[in-house]
């Protein structure tokens, strides 16, 4: 099966050029779209592809837009989510690098499914080569009549512009991102209302991720059905996932949705690396709770993953071996749920650094088989109590692990000391903050 997203990449070394991608045939969806397709066709068309956002909720795209005002004049926002913070992650990176016409097409046909003139790619600011390669597609796309006044002579403006955050995690909840672009301290909002009636500047404003874009000209060049054609169930259309971990390949991998966690690690993967035995499986991003081997047949699709226990998330596959200590690996992220916090919300605020205190006295041999009772009793006063579901990320590490590995922490607390004889690689981690 052709692979969708990544099919104008090239070389490592490859520079995107405009005219590489009007070879491939980009901007002729947007050409279609401003002459055969009305505003509400088109958002019909996108919600028949069952396309599902692909930053984390999974939420329908189609019937995200679908939820902006109609009133004419009324002013409204697109707001492209790049900020990838999620540990693990790096395939909006590479989109936007090594295809971003693919993403600004996207884009200017989103608006234009919205009623939307104004459009911003909030960009992680630690990725200085993505923002120039997008400000210059940006620029060699309104050069060619894409964007500014009356594009194409259909009558449409649209200017994007990108902007750069300070590499907040919290920033890639969609009103802590607003809230950062408005030029405020990035923390979450209140909801409802919800950014469809008042988001960016107080004004309806849709937010989607760099993939879920990026998925917008196959589908107005293809039609909703045949998107819908590819996955399984309302998981539909294909998925990257970032491959990362004690594998011999990692990297990022496209797949049609249902796919299974065994033929991502080890048919395109290659395999554990060094052959050792498959551990543990993150299989979402750090705010999934852990698989283990028994979860290896599991479809890559978001409804068997949820039954399962976790969810796709962040689409990041980090994958550890027989020699990975769960209890360490459960301190580093904890590590970096503590620092991330952005402090509004008391159970996150003062939660995340205790429950990295509790974790790290364990893996250094101080812990109390009491501890145990506390993480649970502190996971269960801080999941559902926060305004954002940062609250449910940092929990999960702790209640995965805990639920498949429970007898390492035991072993942490009754011995005193690492099983795996790994705790001297924690003599440099800190507390955060």
């Amino acid at each position: 099966m052709e692979l969708i997203l990544f099919k104008n990449m090239s070389s490592p070394g490859y520079t995107p050029k405009i005219s590489s991608y009007l070879e491939a045939g980009g901007y002729q969806a947007l050409e279609k779209t401003l002459k055969e397709i009305q505003p509400d066709q088109l958002i019909e068309m996108v919600k028949k592809s069952g396309l599902r956002g692909r930053g984390g909720a999974g939420f329908p795209t189609g019937t995200k837009w679908s939820f902006i005002p109609k009133t004419p004049n009324l002013i409204k926002y697109l707001c492209c989510n790049a900020d990838e913070g999620e540990p693990g992650t790096f395939k909006d990176r590479q989109l936007m690098e090594k295809d971003p016409h693919q993403l600004i097409e996207g884009m200017i046909i989103s608006c234009y499914a919205i009623g939307a003139h104004t459009a911003y790619i909030y960009i992680r600011g630690e990725l200085v080569h993505a923002t120039r390669v997008l400000e210059k597609a940006i620029s060699e796309a309104k050069a060619k009549g894409f964007l500014g006044k009356n594009i194409l002579n259909s009558g449409f403006d649209i200017e994007i512009y990108v902007h750069r955050g300070a590499g907040a995690y919290i920033c890639g909840e969609e009103t802590a991102l607003l809230e950062s672009l408005e030029g405020k301290r990035g923390k979450p909002r209140f909801k409802p209302p919800f950014p469809a009636n008042y988001g960016l500047y107080g004004k309806p404003t849709v937010i989607n991720n760099v993939e879920t874009l990026s998925n917008i000209p196959h589908i107005v060049t293809h039609g909703g059905e045949w998107y819908a054609g590819i996955g399984v169930g309302k998981s539909t259309g294909t998925r990257l996932f970032s491959l990362s971990g004690h594998v011999k390949k990692p990297g990022n991998y496209e797949v049609p949705l249902g796919e299974t966690f065994r033929h991502l690690i080890f048919d395109l993967g290659g395999g554990m690396l060094n052959d050792k035995k498959l551990k543990a499986i993150i299989p979402g991003g750090a705010s999934a709770m852990v698989f283990t081997e028994e979860h290896l047949d599991v479809k890559l699709d978001f409804e068997a993953v949820a039954a399962a226990g976790s969810m796709l998330g962040s689409g990041a596959v980090t994958v550890m071996d027989e020699e990975t200590c769960m209890v360490w690996a459960t301190l580093n992220l904890m590590h970096f749920f503590a620092h991330e916090s952005c402090g509004k919300c008391t159970p996150c605020r003062e939660g995340a650094p205790w429950l990295y205190k509790i974790v790290h006295r364990i893996e250094h041999g101080e812990g109390k088989m009491e501890d145990l009772g506390l993480l649970a009793d502190l996971c269960g006063n801080i999941a559902g109590k926060t305004v954002c579901a940062f609250g449910e990320a940092e929990v999960a590490p702790i209640l995965g692990t805990i639920k498949y590995f429970r007898n390492e922490y035991e072993y942490h607390i009754r011995e005193k000391k690492c099983p795996i004889h790994r705790s001297e690689r924690l003599a440099t981690i800190g507390f955060p903050g």
